[in-house]
């Protein structure tokens, strides 16, 4: 089987890596930086969608000469009454976020970019997830396990979280981080096809 790379990956999740892996992607990874503040009246949907295209758009311009290939971005929110949560900075807002989630449902919105030339593309897929009621000690458990600090919401559904979730309508993979029948309609319009 060839190697050649089929995408530039503007990611450091190793998720979004494992999940390309998955569909049998080829991709060679970027690292980009941006800047991932919502804007004051910006939509979930909108922040999404708007840090998939830049992620992508900032791992396209670090390339300089324009590749043969696309680059993909991505970005996952995960939403609850209305606010998006983010990594937890700390212990604290980790232990809070789990807190909020508790026994509810929220929402996943996982966008998917790619960029190429004078051509970009995303999409936004909308997961519904409904959680048990946690203890606080079963919070505190699960923080301390070192899972949680680098996830969107505080948890991941591919560890050990997945044994709170007693509901999940919507895409598993996009919960993950990177929504694969998205991101597989994407690659078949920019001529990358997984099977």
């Amino acid at each position: 089987m060839a190697t050649t790379t089929q995408v530039y990956l503007a990611s450091s999740s190793p998720r979004r890596r494992e999940l390309l892996e998955q569909i049998g992607i080829r991709y060679s990874l970027l690292n980009v930086s941006v800047d991932e503040i919502r804007l004051a009246t910006e939509q979930p949907a909108d922040y999404v969608r708007r840090l998939a295209l830049t992620k992508a758009r900032a791992g396209w311009d670090s390339l300089g000469a324009d590749p043969s290939r696309p680059v993909l971005g991505a970005d996952t929110a995960v939403i609850v009454d209305g606010a998006v949560l983010g990594k937890p900075r700390d212990r604290t807002e980790g232990l809070a976020m789990l807190s909020r989630l508790s026994g509810r449902e929220h929402q996943v919105l996982s966008g998917v970019a790619l960029v190429m030339a004078e051509r970009e593309a995303v999409r936004v897929q909308t997961s519904r997830v409904r959680w048990r009621a946690l203890s606080a000690a079963e919070c505190q458990a699960y923080w301390e396990t070192g899972e949680p600090g680098d996830k969107a919401g505080g948890y991941g559904i591919q560890g050990r979280a997945a044994a709170f979730i007693t509901e999940l309508r919507g895409s598993y993979s996009g919960v993950m981080g990177l929504p694969l029948f998205e991101t597989a309609e994407l690659l078949g319009e920019f001529g990358i096809h997984v099977l």
